[in-house]
């Protein structure tokens, strides 16, 4: 079967799903909050903005999750859109040992959301609604606060690799435009 002459098949493995998914290229967050005084966090590619008013976002987590139940019920969530520079932070936030923390240049709100210094956006959020959908909840988030600093680049994660936005240019009166590139090529 074809669709506009491409060639599709039906999904036949969650492996060939997260291949075909990873095609579309995202950005990078990290949403997370203080337990008992200490940053609890991950990182979540699933972020997505959702409504201007009231302004909502939203960001998908697996139902595997162990770190999911220790920020559900926290009355702020930070969401930090990681910039390109903080691919090491990313890999930490995702990883299953060790202080998820450790030498990250974090700051808590008066609410209790954690924020990473050195991001490209974030936000201070409560969660507004949670709804099943397959293997994951769709976490939608009433945005409290907000900020970004449009100097920094963002981390992108495409066909299972970070990448950066680089900025090129043909000629000095040619527009600026920007490619990806994998995080191995200097922008």
């Amino acid at each position: 079967m074809t669709a506009a002459g491409l060639p599709t098949r039906r999904p036949s493995s969650p492996a060939q799903l997260r291949r075909v998914f990873g095609a579309f290229p995202t950005g990078v967050t990290a949403v997370a909050a203080l337990a008992d005084g200490v940053p609890v966090g991950l990182a979540a590619s699933s972020f997505t903005s959702v409504s201007l008013h009231p302004p909502l976002v939203s960001v998908s987590i697996a139902h595997t999750s162990t770190t999911w139940p220790l920020l559900a019920g926290r009355a702020r969530l930070g969401v930090t859109v990681l910039g390109a520079d903080q691919e090491r932070a990313c890999a930490q936030l995702a990883s299953q040992d060790g202080d998820r923390f450790a030498g990250l240049d974090w700051h808590a709100t008066d609410g209790g959301a954690v924020l990473l210094r050195g991001a490209c956006a974030w936000f201070d959020t409560s969660v507004e609604q949670q709804v099943t959908a397959g293997d994951h909840d769709i976490v939608i988030l009433r945005i409290h606060a907000l900020g970004a600093e449009h100097a920094v680049p963002p981390l992108v994660f495409h066909t299972g690799r970070y990448r950066r936005l680089a900025e090129t240019t043909t000629s000095p009166n040619a527009p600026t435009t920007q490619h990806l590139t994998t995080s191995e090529e200097t922008p």
